[in-house]
């Protein structure tokens, strides 16, 4: 019985490593999916599962269980960045910039509760505080990249996991908690706020609008299309236009008619302007004409499109096709000249059926090539990260400078890749799929590390400790910042409660949360307001952590 003694106490086999990982993430996933009233804590039950074994004694060698803890944080770090990247830089526009405002807020206060109960208590170690500032507004990536912190400084005391363990149950029950109580403490009418949402303006500027026009403006008589649309000084794009009977695809030479019929594409606000200047609607049912034209999404599948502007590949001229529309990541774009093309982009091509074809061969359209993932990219990011995150950077009036680190290093840089990748002809797409199973695989691979490294003094913490202590504290910093940014959002920026209740799960990055509000709202209100404030907020989340211990420790 040699073998199995080895299998389950000797911490250098790799077999026993193997088997302890495999047993704690499955372990940890299954229980995670249990629900109290609604609420379930997900993948983050890998760490208590990882801390129970930890504590009746199965652990590995110390510096295999850092290596893969280190990688899981990079791995996930890394594709958090990839996701949030392209949205990154656009979520600061117009009312993004107020609801950010209010997240970032959130995360100021989140540290100064913190770190007033630092300084009050006297007792408690710096690093704990951390650790339970993040267990509060259960952000896991921080933790990352504060352990990451104390071991640039060489840090020696209690694990951070334990206070990270001790208030996170209770967050995510305080975060929800606080979205309930703002609904009665500013008496929030539902119905009300629905149709409050229902009329607020949307930002139209990208938002494609279909137009069925009759030509009845007697000055177009004569010009060109090109001419009209440098009179009009509005972007549009006419697919098709009937005349005589006879249905064809416009290029700049053909001429306008009046009584010509024509099917158009332009931005939603521009809908209004154009129909006034060309004539009225009309109903053309443009599928029963007698014509050979089809229309199809063609998918952009080759590397060597990835970053062209549309308007460069002049589909209209070479190849006697109109492009209407671009759908992004599930998000129709008005086919505007300047837009740039992404590999994974659908585009809307309308022109005869040989055409079309040949247009498809342009772009690629092979959906296969999509499902293999850019490794490329994801590991070239992950190196250009690593050395981000090493580099020194020295501040006047702190004693050793300042890393990025593990964590910071491959977030910036992800960042930016997912934003500006295709000026370099890197291909960023991955599926949504591939994205969320590296995701997944990287944080359970830190949370399984984290837990069996903390179970050795868990028990000790919270029965003998502190740690009653430490859920406490935690409830402070998750719940004090919320009903004061939530009130301010309310009553001073009348932020609708459905987007506000977006707001709260997002600076917390909080997917139960969200859960919650989107059950609760039936609308995309807290998903739009959850997106826009998420990708500053991790980004923060992640190095705020890291600049409290390296400034005051």
């Amino acid at each position: 019985m040699d073998w199995l003694e080895s299998l389950l106490w000797d911490p250098s086999s790799v077999a026993h490593i193997v088997c302890l990982y495999a047993f704690v993430i499955s372990v940890g996933v299954l229980l995670g999916k249990i629900k109290i009233f609604g609420v379930s804590l997900g993948v983050t039950f890998v760490l208590f599962a990882g801390i129970l074994m930890g504590h009746f004694g199965f652990t590995g060698e110390t510096h295999i269980l850092h290596f893969i803890r280190e990688f899981g944080l990079i791995l996930f770090v890394f594709c958090i960045g990839l996701q949030v990247g392209p949205s990154f830089f656009s979520s600061f526009k117009k009312g993004g910039m107020r609801l950010n405002m209010l997240a970032v807020g959130i995360v100021v206060l989140n540290i100064v509760v913190a770190l007033s109960i630092y300084y009050i208590d006297g007792t408690i170690e710096l690093p704990m505080v951390v650790g339970i500032l993040y267990g509060a507004v259960t952000n896991t990536p921080g933790l990352g990249a504060a352990q990451e912190a104390l071991n640039q400084v060489q840090y020696t005391g209690s694990p951070i996991a334990l206070g990270y363990a001790c208030a996170y149950p209770l967050g995510v029950v305080g975060i929800i908690g606080s979205i309930i109580a703002l609904r009665y403490i500013c008496r929030v009418n539902l119905k009300k706020e629905q149709e409050e949402l229902n009329t607020q303006e949307v930002d139209a500027k990208n938002h494609p609008h279909v137009l069925h026009l009759e030509v009845r403006n007697e000055a177009l008589a004569g010009k060109n299309f090109l001419q009209v649309k440098e009179v009009m000084g509005r972007s549009f794009v006419c697919s098709r236009i009937r005349h005589e009977g006879r249905v064809n695809i416009p290029n700049h030479e053909t001429i306008f008619h009046v009584g010509d019929q024509l099917f158009i594409v332009c931005a939603e606000e521009d809908a209004e302007a154009v129909t006034a200047f060309i004539g009225k609607a009309t109903h053309v049912d443009w599928e029963q004409q007698d014509t050979p034209m089809i229309s199809r999404r063609i998918l952009v599948t080759k590397s060597e499109i990835n970053g062209k502007k549309l308007g460069s590949l002049h589909f209209r001229s070479m190849y006697g096709v109109n492009v209407t529309r671009v759908n992004r990541s599930g998000m129709d774009l008005f086919a505007d000249p300047n837009l740039v093309l992404q590999v994974g982009d659908r585009v809307m091509v309308v022109g005869e059926q040989d055409a079309v074809e040949r247009v498809a061969g342009v772009l690629g359209n092979q959906l296969k090539r999509l499902d293999t993932p850019n490794i490329v990219t994801i590991f070239v990011g992950i190196f250009l990260g690593i050395l981000l995150g090493s580099l020194p950077i020295a501040f006047p009036g702190m004693p050793t400078p300042v890393k990025l680190g593990l964590a910071g290093g491959p977030l910036v840089v992800a960042i930016l890749i997912g934003r500006f990748g295709h000026k370099m002809h890197l291909v960023t797409y991955t599926t949504m799929s591939a994205n969320l199973m590296l995701r997944e695989i990287g944080i359970v691979l830190f949370l399984a590390s984290v837990g069996i490294e903390a179970g050795e003094h868990f028990v000790q913490t919270v029965v003998e400790g502190d740690g009653l202590l430490y859920v406490g504290y935690g409830l402070l910093i998750t719940v004090i910042p919320l009903l004061i940014i939530g009130m301010i959002a309310r009553f001073y920026f009348k932020v609708n409660y459905f987007t506000l209740m977006g707001l709260i799960a997002g600076s917390n990055t909080d997917p139960p949360a969200l859960a919650y509000a989107n059950q609760t709202s039936g609308n995309d209100a807290p998903a739009v307001g959850y997106s826009t404030v998420y990708p500053l907020t991790m980004f923060l989340r992640i190095l705020v952590g890291q600049m409290i211990l390296l400034t005051l420790m």
